[in-house]
Parts: structure tokens; C-alpha cells; sequence
């Protein structure tokens, strides 16, 4: 029998529901599609984290040129959300940002071969690393919220490393196959996955055992699971889950951000998200959404070449949005 929804959430729940996670069928283009992923990786494990993360990222380049793969998505994103650059910058950021996702992908499988003291080597110590600590001392556990930006696999590996019990909210993946390896691979990082059907159960017992659950809040989601918050002047539909939870559980909010340094190395950004409770928990969840994701923007702009723009940001918009903020790919 399946446990009840905590009382506190039970008005809330198909404000929070997604889709159910539901075995899916293994078909021939998934077993080819994770048989070139196993043996590409076999070959980066034998370079090192840093020569394979390199490889990686001139392999990306060919994503952006020759091939062009969402090459329009990303450049009309980014000349969006910096309207004031010129063509050439916009090209150069673009080429960056397939750069870091190269990267970012290869040092992310690269993660089951590195123990806790490898990864604690690759960042910085944080400045900020006590607002950490002030938090899970308040015994309500921790909401850490981030965007794609950085590398957000090896973020949430380093809370892992530093003992912080740490668990994730993900999507199921379209290839079983992958979304196996995945969930494998951050479990050996020290990661606990919460497939987003399971959070409104798994979330709140969580942070009652005061850990750290994370949420990526820059992708739209459909349904009254999210809401329309500014990102870079445009209205983009955004996950209102981690408010929700932050409200009724009374747990804080910290905004994380792993930025990788020129040199290789990672700074680990931390930045509270504080809430205030004015007694409308509708406002107050919109409120607090808008907060996250405008500390998101401010981010961003700090690195927009590590910034995930092929993914389509403003996809979702409400109707009759002005023609000036529309979604740039309409």
C-alpha cells in the first residue's frame, strides 16, 4: 500500500504531481544509442578527468559547427537575453556554451570513478559554505535549487562528498537504458534520486530527516506545477515545487551554482533565498519562485557561457504575450 500524502501537502498535491514513473519498453535504438555511450566512455576513463573533459569539449565545438545541432535555439536565446551584444559576441558565447556542455557531460559520467576526496579536490573551498550549515541546523532539512548552469551533476557530488545526506528531484529519461546508468552513477556519487511522480511522498519525508533535496527550476512544466516568472525580461514557465515545499515544511532555500574556474577548477556559489510568509501562500509561492529564478538570472549573466541555452527557455508562455517578449524561437 502506498503511503498517504503528508497532511500538510494533501490540498497541494496535483500541484506538485508529474508523471508517475512507469517502466518503459527497451527497443533496439535503445540498446545501440547506450552501446556507443558505454564504449565512448571506457575510452574517456583511460585519459583522466581533466584530458577527458577537454575531449569532450572539442567534440561539443562540432555540435555547433559543422553541424549546426540547435545551433539556432541557442544563438537567438542568447542575443534574446542580451539584447545589447553584438553578433560576434553572441557566436563566440554560443560556441562557449556547447564547450561547457561537452564538458559537463563527460566530467558527469566520469563521476563514478572519482572518490569523495578527488571531487572535494576539483572545487574551490565555498565562501559561503555556512549558510549551509545554518540551514540544516535549523532541523528542517534544505531546499537547494539550481539551474543548468555549471556542471550541476558534479554540484549536487560535492554536497555528496562533503557527508551532506543529499537527494535529487530528476526526470525519467526517454532511454531506459540511460536513465538506468544515470540514476547508477549518481547513487555511487552519493546521490539519492526522487523521480519527480514520487516527490509529493519522497520530498517531504526527506527534509524531515533533515536533508538536502534538489531541484533544477529552469524548465517549463505544464500544468499548475509551475508558474509564469520574469527570466531575462521574458515570462518563462517555471517549476513552483521547491517554494511549495520551502512554505509548508518550512525549510530553507539556497541557490547553488558549481562554476567551473579558466583554470579547471570549480567555485561552488551559494546564495540564500529567504521567504517571508504574509499568510497568502498562492502570492507567497510566486513570490518566492520569482526570487529563485531572478537569483538564477543574476548568475547567468555572471557566466552565460556555461549556461545551458539549448533548451528552449520561453517555450511556454501565457496568451497574449506582447510581441517583444515573446519566445525569441517564435
Amino acid at each position: 500500500m502506498s503511503a498517504p500524502s503528508p497532511p500538510a501537502l494533501s490540498n497541494h498535491v496535483d500541484e506538485l504531481t508529474s508523471v508517475v514513473r512507469r517502466p518503459r519498453e527497451i527497443v533496439l535504438r535503445h540498446r545501440v544509442q547506450y552501446a556507443a555511450l558505454r564504449g565512448m566512455l571506457a575510452a574517456f576513463a583511460r585519459l583522466g578527468f581533466r584530458r577527458a573533459s577537454g575531449i569532450g569539449a572539442r567534440v561539443a565545438r562540432w555540435g555547433y559547427s559543422p553541424l549546426g545541432i540547435r545551433r539556432d535555439v541557442v544563438e537567438r536565446q542568447i542575443a534574446a537575453a542580451f539584447p545589447e551584444w553584438d553578433e560576434t559576441r553572441v557566436r563566440r558565447t554560443a560556441l562557449a556554451a556547447y564547450e561547457n556542455l561537452g564538458r559537463t557531460t563527460i566530467e558527469a559520467a566520469m563521476l563514478p570513478g572519482l572518490g569523495a576526496a578527488e571531487i572535494r579536490a576539483l572545487f574551490d573551498e565555498p565562501e559561503n559554505w555556512t549558510a549551509v550549515e545554518e540551514a540544516l541546523r535549523q532541523g528542517h532539512g534544505m531546499i537547494a535549487v539550481a539551474g543548468h548552469l555549471g556542471n550541476w551533476e558534479l554540484g549536487g557530488a560535492y554536497l555528496a562528498a562533503r557527508g551532506i545526506a543529499f537527494e535529487a528531484v530528476a526526470r525519467q529519461m526517454e532511454n531506459p537504458l540511460f536513465d538506468a546508468y544515470v540514476t547508477r552513477t549518481r547513487r555511487k556519487a552519493g546521490m539519492q534520486i526522487i523521480y519527480d511522480g514520487d516527490a509529493v511522498r519522497r520530498v517531504p519525508r526527506a527534509l524531515r530527516s533533515n536533508a538536502v533535496v534538489a531541484f533544477l527550476v529552469d524548465q517549463g512544466a505544464l500544468g499548475l506545477a509551475s508558474t509564469w516568472v520574469p527570466f531575462f525580461a521574458r515570462l518563462a514557465k517555471t517549476p513552483r515545487g521547491p517554494a511549495v515545499f520551502a512554505q509548508r515544511l518550512r525549510s530553507p532555500i539556497l541557490f547553488m551554482a558549481p562554476l567551473r574556474k579558466p583554470d579547471g577548477r570549480y567555485t561552488f556559489e551559494i546564495e540564500e533565498v529567504p521567504f517571508t510568509d504574509t499568510g497568502d501562500r498562492t502570492a507567497d509561492v510566486d513570490r518566492i519562485v520569482a526570487d529563485y529564478t531572478g537569483v538564477l538570472e543574476k548568475w547567468v549573466r555572471r557566466a552565460p557561457e556555461q549556461y545551458f541555452w539549448h533548451h528552449r527557455r520561453w517555450k511556454h508562455q501565457p496568451p497574449k504575450t506582447p510581441p517583444e517578449t515573446r519566445d525569441p524561437l517564435r
